[in-house]
């Protein structure tokens, strides 16, 4: 008999699928795992949570591991070691939306390690696994005894053929033309995440409400399974902060009415303000450490960090104005450039305020491809961006260790607001590769990455179907009076201060993707509908700035970009043109400096050719039209005899296609041997007369490009006259 008593709910779909949650079979020693089943994907979350904190830590240590096992969906790592290694980027961004709404779920005081780790155990190629991590990961937080203010959920949800789907089919959502990842607690939404197909913010607005209502049902199981768990019923005990009311008051005293009139003040310059507000802070715990030598430094940083905060918030609320002293609406000076790097195939310089984005586009071919390879999904990608966020363009100092999950995550966002206007593959044979490197930041990055981006695409000649711009959109919500400020392009400070962060990028005609975290319970459609529009009009205003610089792709690609030329071949040539061993392809390349690529699809040859210059395409293209061309009847060529008969001889008119002369069609003359008529070797026009429907032979005929002798009777006739 089972050692275990497995406690099972579920979770019924609205199109009628279950997802079943299930404890108490395994990993017993996590303080919290669970099992989440939808069709024949399993994922097993577990959490657990260190028993002491360092006393140095003032923060919540979370940690959030994603990973899919290759063995749950019947296949081997394609890696040299045949093994799970480092996290893929879908597993990173996976990772990222989970923990992006569990870390405010945890209490502020809390700063005991949290490790949360989830996996994919069993994979069905019919079910996006992504959908379901934070489910699984809140269920275990929620069976467990680690304080946490959930449940929460996660759901996709899509637009499909005009209705809305909560998690549905792999295969359906590439009809989508919304897909959104949307996380919330039974009250309010936490987090969205996704693209779209340039919709409108109402339809935005509706599909995040639809997935909120089975977000809802999901948070209401979650509910019924804890209750069944003895372990959850009471919630580990910690140290809360000390209080000192006394101290509180003191420091709220001293700083929020100087704190007010610096925010206040409209200073530009972030450093500015950065010394301004330091000044008041210096000058308060020189005086409280007179007052107080035994000061408690942390709990004086904590009420300071609040005091700030709130006359920050509030001067932003009453005065309707920021803290560099724009309007709520107003976009900071933009400028941008074009062909700044005469070495790039593609450049773009895009600053907005005190955040600066240098891009680059490189074109390559096909064999530039990105190999993707993961356990639920393998093949290539010709389309990637990636974004870098050097120390120095916050003025900071920090090891150059490669890019980070915030990297890959702002990366990602950028990519899928410009992959919605790529051209076809038909239209874009290249491969691109667009990289995004951070000057200066200080808030919106990820958005300056979509400008610059799209600008860049522009400028390398891409015909992308229209310009992209991105906007990051700031909340500041007063909980008592519920008077709130919706802020246009934030800074980092008002990220940082603020409720919310919401990017979203679009064309002129609508929402391509978006990007949102909310800081605080219960926003309202009301709010979030205020803050799409508000970012409507700040993105096309954007738009019309980037329009200064570029408004259209480049007529021309740059002198150095490599040429491109399609071309497709019968099957039948496919072997020929690559040649025994590839030597006849590789050959071409050697002798006509392009690069030559074919791929057998649709019963056909797709053949790709590369070349830095016109001639060497040219060359590239008749020698591959020579080996792969179709010989049509009546036209005449030049061959080769390659061998001759009593009948007749062979001779080659195109490479590996031979066809008949017979012996009557090689002079007008009867002729009894060919001997001392033609050789092997030998160079002769010929005509194709005929291609045999049963056998595909070619019937050739020499005389008939010769010119006919006049008849023996003629002559006769004129010399006996």
């Amino acid at each position: 008999m089972p050692n275990y008593t497995a406690i099972t709910k579920s979770i019924t779909l609205p199109d009628g699928r279950q997802i079943s949650i299930e404890t108490g079979k395994l990993a017993k020693f996590a303080d919290g795992a669970v099992v989440v089943r939808l069709g024949d994907a399993m994922l097993l979350a577990t959490v657990v949570s260190q028993p002491s904190a360092r006393g140095d830590v003032d923060f919540l240590p979370l940690s959030v591991d994603y990973q899919e096992k290759f063995g749950g969906a019947g296949n081997i790592p394609g890696s040299f070691q045949r093994r799970e290694g480092r996290l893929s980027d879908y597993e990173i961004l996976v990772c990222r939306i989970v923990d992006r709404i569990l870390r405010p779920m945890f209490p502020k005081d809390y700063h005991y390690e949290v490790q949360v780790m989830i996996t994919l155990i069993s994979a069905d190629k019919t079910v996006q696994p992504d959908a379901l991590a934070a489910l699984a990961a809140s269920a275990a937080l929620s069976i467990s005894d680690i304080p946490f203010a959930g449940p929460i959920s996660e759901v996709r949800v899509a637009r499909i053929d005009g209705k809305l789907q909560i998690n549905p089919l792999t295969a359906d959502i590439a009809r989508a033309d919304i897909d959104l990842i949307v996380g919330a607690t039974a009250d309010s939404v936490a987090m969205v995440e996704g693209e779209m197909n340039e919709v409108s913010e109402e339809e935005m607005v509706e599909a995040i409400a639809y997935a909120h209502e089975a977000i809802k049902e999901q948070v209401r199981v979650q509910q019924e399974l804890a209750a069944e768990v003895e372990k959850s019923h009471v919630k580990r005990e910690y140290p809360k902060y000390e209080e000192n009311d006394d101290l509180k008051k003191r420091i709220q005293e001293g700083v929020y009415q100087q704190a007010y009139e610096v925010a206040k003040s409209g200073n530009t310059s972030k450093a500015g303000r950065k010394e301004a507000f330091g000044v008041i802070k210096k000058t308060l715990t020189e005086q409280l450490l007179e007052e107080q030598p035994e000061l408690d430094m942390k709990m004086f940083g904590r009420y300071y960090s609040s005091a700030e905060k709130k006359a920050i918030r509030d001067m932003m609320i009453k005065e309707r104005t920021r803290l560099d002293g724009r309007a709520l609406t107003q976009i900071r000076p933009i400028w941008s450039e074009v062909n700044y790097l005469p070495g790039a195939h593609g450049s773009a310089l895009f600053t907005r305020g005190e955040t600066q984005s240098l891009t680059t586009v490189a074109l390559g071919t096909k064999l530039d491809e990105q190999i993707i390879d993961t356990a639920m999904t393998s093949g290539y990608s010709k389309f990637m961006l990636h974004y870098n966020f050097p120390a120095f363009s916050t003025g900071e100092v920090k090891p150059n260790r490669g890019p980070g999950r915030r990297e890959i995550g702002h990366g990602n966002l950028a990519l899928r607001s410009l992959k919605k206007v790529m051209p076809s593959d038909d239209e874009n044979p290249y491969t691109v590769r667009i990289v995004s490197d951070i000057l200066e930041s200080n808030g919106s990055s990820s958005m300056a990455t979509v400008c610059a981006g799209s600008m860049a695409l522009m400028d390398a000649g891409i015909p992308v179907r229209a310009a992209v711009s991105g906007i990051a959109m700031g909340l500041v919500q007063d909980k008592e009076t519920g008077e709130y400020a919706v802020l246009s392009d934030i800074l980092g400070d008002e990220d940082h201060l603020g409720d919310m962060d919401f990017k979203v990028t679009g064309t002129e005609k609508g929402i391509v993707a978006c990007q949102m975290d909310i800081k605080i319970q219960g926003l309202s459609a009301e709010i979030m509908t205020a803050a799409l529009h508000q970012a409507r009009e700040g993105r096309l205003h954007i738009l019309r700035e980037m329009a200064k610089t570029i408004s259209q792709p480049a007529a021309e690609l740059k002198p150095h970009t490599p040429r491109s030329h399609k071309m497709l071949i019968d099957k039948e040539y496919i072997g020929a043109v690559i040649g025994p061993g590839g030597k006849v392809i590789q050959q071409i390349q050697k002798d006509t400096n392009a690069t030559v690529i074919i791929e057998e699809k649709d019963e056909k040859g797709h053949v790709s050719i590369y070349a830095s210059n016109q001639e060497d395409m040219e060359a590239a293209i008749g020698r591959i039209r020579a080996i792969a061309a179709t010989p049509e009847v009546g036209e005449t060529y030049k061959g080769k005899v390659r061998s001759i008969q009593p009948y007749g001889a062979f001779v080659e008119i195109m490479p590996g296609k031979d066809g008949l002369l017979h012996i009557s069609e090689v002079s007008h003359e009867r002729l009894a041997t060919l001997e001392g008529v033609l050789e092997v070797g030998q160079e002769i026009d010929v005509k194709l007369l005929d291609i045999d429907k049963k056998t595909g032979k070619y019937r050739l005929s020499r005389k008939v490009l010769l010119p006919k002798p006049e008849r023996a009777a003629s002559s006769n006739g004129e010399a006996q006259a």
